[in-house]
């Protein structure tokens, strides 16, 4: 979604090539290192924007041979969906967090140490802090400000993710103590059918063979 989002920002500024709202895009997010985008998933989203009427062509430098050249520009719907990108807040996926996954299996199924797990994501998020820092420290505050402020956000949700390792290491005893969670096991297929409540009698019982014979006779 930001990914499609952003190319309408980058059109509505104006009309670009395939390979150029790439290169604006990792410019805008300080480069690969920080939000890889393949130009085949930029090639995609402008096909699909174009379905949906976003986006159109308005030059074919290649002749529809080369996708890369063709120019595209917004159109006025996909104007409307970019201001209305712009007008709602975002969305966030924190409470999607693997390594709490992780942990919560090692508890259920005893195949690993919840507290070495814990030491092991501690060192990896150091590691990838002082990463951050050292890319942070490498930015021109004069001229990279605004990539300096995604690393920023960067340190700080790192930060957080080690204050709150050391709280479930304090909580790890407790946890371990408190009954796993367990799913409600539906049962599968059709419910068994029952005649309670129901308005209408039973089906009569057919007469047997011998029975109408007997009838028959008599």
């Amino acid at each position: 979604m930001s990914v499609r989002n952003a190319i309408l920002g980058f059109l509505a500024q104006k009309p670009r090539h395939g390979y150029e709202l790439r290169a604006v895009f990792e410019a805008v997010v300080g480069g690969d290192a920080n939000w890889d985008v393949k130009p085949a998933q930029i090639y995609t989203t402008l096909d699909r924007l174009e379905e949906a009427g976003l986006v159109e062509t308005t030059s074919d430098l290649g002749e529809g041979e080369e996708p890369s050249r063709r120019v595209y520009s917004i159109t006025p719907h996909g104007d409307d969906v970019l201001r209305e990108w712009f007008a709602n807040g975002v969305p966030t996926e924190h409470q999607r967090d693997e390594f709490f996954v992780k942990l919560m299996v090692a508890l259920a199924s005893g195949e690993a140490d919840p507290a070495r797990l814990i030491q092991s994501q501690r060192a990896h998020l150091y590691q990838e802090l002082h990463n951050a820092t050292t890319q942070r420290d490498e930015y021109d505050p004069q001229t990279e400000l605004a990539q300096i402020m995604l690393i920023d956000k960067t340190i700080m949700h790192l930060e957080a993710d080690l204050r709150w390792l050391d709280m479930v290491e304090m909580r790890l005893d407790a946890i371990t103590h408190q009954p796993f969670p367990e799913p409600e096991i539906r049962r599968r297929g059709r419910p068994r059918k029952s005649n309670t409540g129901s308005k209408y009698p039973p089906p009569k019982k057919l007469p047997s063979v011998e029975g109408a014979q007997a009838d028959l006779k008599a």
